[in-house]
């Protein structure tokens, strides 16, 4: 199956400490092929794999690090 991407919005991501916490937290989520965070738009994009993660999961990994996902 094909990698899918899902961008999520992160209002509160403000340095690159919050950057590195975020990378970090989706990084280690089986099924995660790669993350891409812009700070100055306060947004992160990902690839991953539908039959191993969700969108669903990637969000309660940036809150469980720490972060609000807007939207």
């Amino acid at each position: 199956m094909a990698e899918e991407r899902v961008e999520l919005k992160v209002p509160d991501m403000s340095c690159a400490h919050c950057e590195a916490a975020i990378k970090e937290a989706v990084g280690a989520l089986a099924g995660v092929a790669a993350v891409e965070v812009d700070l100055g738009a306060k947004r992160v994009r990902v690839d991953y794999d539908p039959t191993l993660t969700s969108p669903e999961r990637i969000k309660r990994a940036v809150a469980e690090a720490g972060y609000t996902v807007a939207g």
